[in-house]
């Protein structure tokens, strides 16, 4: 059951929560941290949807700040969710109308759960430098999304110049999977790489992400090439003894093709927003693998070169 809080406080909407939590018999000393979700009216939906999916695994508080700036008086108003269907933790959406959304921090600070980690997300804009943001500034983890962004390569590059041990951006959690297929296709013994080409849409931070840690990780030329999508769609390893290839044209099924083995089919889904969040809630520490990619980032135009048909492949659909 929902309750509804009208021009309140901090301090009514934490007596309300613990009244609420006496009731059901709840407590919150199951609860691992606290996620301040900061988002418009537009999103916050979505964006607490997804949190409160992500609180089966991991009981936590969600405190969704909707800033609703204005002319109107300042005025707090709050709904609040106590073990709902949606998840075993707390869910607070707080609308700060007025001056009072210049204050985000502030009105957070008294709901935050003591001892325990506390995790931010943006899931549409974000600060140019989150930990200098003050509601990021709470926080052990920072979570962004440059793909959100109108200009997502120049978000990339923000995050870049502002990186503090601790956030991660979603465009990094998009390439879970290729990064898990790409180094599972290595696993089998391979002749001496001499370059990588990666395609994806145009400005796709999750392609430029994927090409810096695959620079990093095999120390070759990464060329990045322009597709239709969705998302990235093709990654070639090219050996001397022939292409490593994963694609994924349809955005769900991925094949992988190897020199001399039969190409198979590989689970390569394009995931929700709620898996992705998930993912990064299972870790609360900084994620080095992603700063050391994010650092390698280069603002760069993909090259529109189409990718050669493998007369194999043609031969195979016939």
């Amino acid at each position: 059951m929902t309750t509804r809080l009208e021009n309140t406080s901090a301090g009514e909407i934490v007596r309300t929560i613990n009244a609420e939590r006496h009731r059901i018999g709840a407590t919150a000393t199951g609860m691992v941290l606290t996620l301040v979700i900061v988002t418009d009216e537009e999103n916050q939906s979505d964006a607490t949807r997804a949190a409160s999916y992500s609180a089966m695994e991991h009981p936590c508080r969600i405190v969704t700040l909707i800033p609703r700036p204005g002319r109107a008086d300042p005025q707090l108003d709050a709904n609040i969710d106590v073990g709902d269907t949606m998840g075993p933790g707390e869910t607070v959406r707080l609308r700060l109308r007025g001056e009072l959304s210049e204050h985000a921090a502030s009105v957070a600070l008294p709901l935050l759960l003591p001892d325990t980690p506390v995790v931010v997300w943006w899931p549409t804009q974000a600060p140019s430098v989150p930990s200098q943001d003050p509601v990021g500034a709470l926080a052990q983890r920072r979570i962004t999304d440059a793909a959100a962004d109108v200009h997502p390569m120049h978000t990339l590059i923000e995050r870049q110049k502002g990186y503090t041990a601790g956030d991660t951006d979603l465009a990094w959690t998009r390439t879970t999977v290729w990064r898990s297929m790409l180094a599972a296709s290595l696993d089998l013994p391979f002749a001496p790489i001499t370059s990588v080409d990666v395609r994806c849409e145009r400005s796709n931070p999750s392609g430029a992400l994927l090409q810096a840690w695959l620079h990093n990780c095999l120390d070759v030329p990464v060329d990045m090439h322009r597709s239709q999508g969705p998302g990235i769609t093709d990654v070639t390893i090219n050996t001397d003894n022939g292409p490593i290839d994963l694609s994924r044209p349809d955005g769900r099924t991925g094949r992988l093709s190897r020199p001399h083995v039969a190409s198979h089919d590989v689970p390569l889904p394009r995931r929700d927003l709620k898996d992705l969040i998930g993912e990064e809630l299972r870790r609360l520490d900084p994620d080095e693998t992603y700063a050391e990619a994010l650092a390698a980032v280069r603002l760069e135009q993909p090259k529109s070169r189409r990718r050669t048909p493998d007369p194999a492949d043609a031969e195979e659909q016939t």
